[in-house]
């Protein structure tokens, strides 16, 4: 068992470098600054809440039978609108 798992390690280790994307590009020192590492892992986060409490929350309080409860008011918004 423990061959395999060692010759699987290191097909995986020689195929490695023939699975990169072709269009990567090259390594930027700007792409280790810390806050940029740190939103690697909030980004995810933000996405999650604004899918799973956000619009949830907005889809309910939108409804026109509870926009009085809750206060909600239509928005005009710039795109409805035909460019000239």
């Amino acid at each position: 068992m423990k061959r395999f798992i060692l010759a699987s390690l290191l097909a995986v280790a020689l195929a490695a470098p023939g699975l990169a994307p072709a269009n990567t590009c090259e390594y930027d020192e700007s792409q280790s600054h810390p806050l940029r590492i740190v939103a690697y892992f909030l980004y995810p986060v933000g996405v999650a809440t604004k899918w799973l409490v956000a619009w949830p929350i907005h889809y309910v309080v939108s409804r026109p039978s509870l926009e009085a409860v809750f206060g909600h008011t239509q928005h005009d918004y710039a795109f409805d609108e035909e460019y000239p």
